[in-house]
């Protein structure tokens, strides 16, 4: 999916997971479907709140885990930061419950990429 980088595409972002996972309806643990709203909402709402324009989101399931990948336009690696009332929490959330995270660099941009096992 594309989006235009502005607020209201982390909500249609949880939308299109949330829906996605409906229609999966995979045997995963309890916690599951919230963990991957969570890091959908931590990644999606870092490249609006960091990257300037347009992002992509996709989802794709594989064997035994979710792929959630976002692409946007800032060249800066994320970095775990000391959380405070601005935030800083996302990062450290992310590979919290993610089961592998990695950040390829674009000549536009960057995709980070999160997988979730379920």
């Amino acid at each position: 999916m594309n989006f235009d980088g502005a607020s209201g595409c982390i909500a249609a972002a949880r939308d299109a997971t949330s829906a996605f996972l409906d229609d999966q309806a995979l045997p995963a643990h309890p916690t599951f479907h919230d963990d991957v709203l969570l890091v959908v909402s931590e990644l999606v709402t870092n490249a609006v709140r960091h990257a300037p324009g347009p992002l992509i989101f996709r989802l794709t399931l594989l064997r035994d885990r979710i792929e959630i990948i976002v692409r946007d336009t800032d060249h800066r690696t994320p970095a775990a930061r000391t959380p405070g009332l601005d935030g800083g929490r996302g990062w450290s959330i992310i590979h919290t419950l993610a089961c592998d995270v990695r950040v390829f660099p674009h000549h536009d941009g960057k995709t980070v990429r999160a997988e979730m096992a379920w």
